[in-house]
């Protein structure tokens, strides 16, 4: 068969799987089987497929009916322009938390904290766009540690990084002049109406903490200033309705220059602050 035949099958199928974008999703799954980027699948398309490529694009398909995200499937997501190792033992990288990055870039730093580190997007990012700086990622799961440490590797940031298992802070010593963390957030009550894509198939230890959602930011709010530099900032991804309330912790632990920020699509994303006195840069 044809790629473009396989294709044309392939579109009515996710289609009534529920999924929207199922043309997208096709194409990308289509280009993975094919070992082909997908901005390059169009010239690939009048080529009959092998054998191994067919089953491969069909094992594809019954894994997004499935509702598996498509960056579990063909194993990588793009988040701020680099590639990522993707495995269900990690949280999908979102655009949402691009604008976490945005902020760490927007002032010079040289020691980063990443707590829950997961892929190690948000840390490997701010690195890349920071060539002086040396970063820490901590996380409790050890399969979430060991795809950080391949994503640090395949960026050529392994002389920078140095990853930890840790539940947040316990594990950590020295001072930072930034630490971010994209925490578990979602309510208890707020998972059953999740996407099947996040609630079957992403670490449900990644994406909640119980109860109203709140609680990793009260851990990072009482531990954050003993391993902050004076002047040195804070920087947490939140959901849409969390700003005031994480903004008001941190206002209780003793920080200062509370902003809450929003992501490209203008809901409240990310919850910044700074712990008083010192470089503010962190650097003298």
């Amino acid at each position: 068969m044809k790629a473009q035949e396989a294709l044309r099958l392939a579109v009515p199928r996710l289609d009534a799987a529920g999924l929207e974008g199922a043309s997208r999703d096709a194409r990308v799954l289509l280009a993975h089987a094919l070992g082909v980027p997908p901005d390059r699948l169009t010239l690939h398309l009048p080529e009959e497929m092998t054998g191994a490529q067919a089953s491969a694009f069909e094992a594809a398909l019954v894994a997004r009916e499935a509702r598996q995200p498509v960056a579990q499937i063909i194993g990588q997501r793009l988040f701020w322009g680099l590639p990522f190792h993707v495995t269900r033992d990690t949280l999908d990288p979102r655009p949402d938390t691009e604008a976490l990055v945005a902020e760490a870039l927007a002032e010079p730093f040289l020691k980063l904290l990443d707590l829950g580190t997961g892929t190690g997007c948000i840390l490997l990012s701010c690195l890349k766009g920071m060539p002086m700086a040396r970063g820490v990622g901590v996380d409790i799961s050890e399969a979430a540690l060991a795809v950080a440490s391949r994503n640090s590797s395949d960026l050529a940031l392994q002389d920078r990084t140095r990853f930890l298992r840790s539940d947040w802070f316990t594990a950590v010593a020295g001072a930072f002049d930034l630490i971010v963390s994209n925490p578990p957030y979602i309510a208890e009550s707020e998972m059953p109406g999740l996407a099947p894509e996040v609630r079957d198939w992403e670490p449900h230890l990644a994406l909640t903490p119980g109860g109203d959602g709140l609680e990793a930011y009260r851990i990072i709010a009482r531990g954050a200033g003993p391993r902050l530099m004076p002047g040195g900032r804070l920087l947490v991804e939140i959901g849409p309705t969390q700003g005031g309330a994480v903004a008001a912790l941190f206002r209780a632990a003793g920080l200062e220059d509370i902003r809450i920020l929003p992501d490209m699509d203008g809901r409240d994303r990310v919850v910044a602050a700074r712990k008083p006195g010192g470089d503010s840069c962190g650097c003298a």
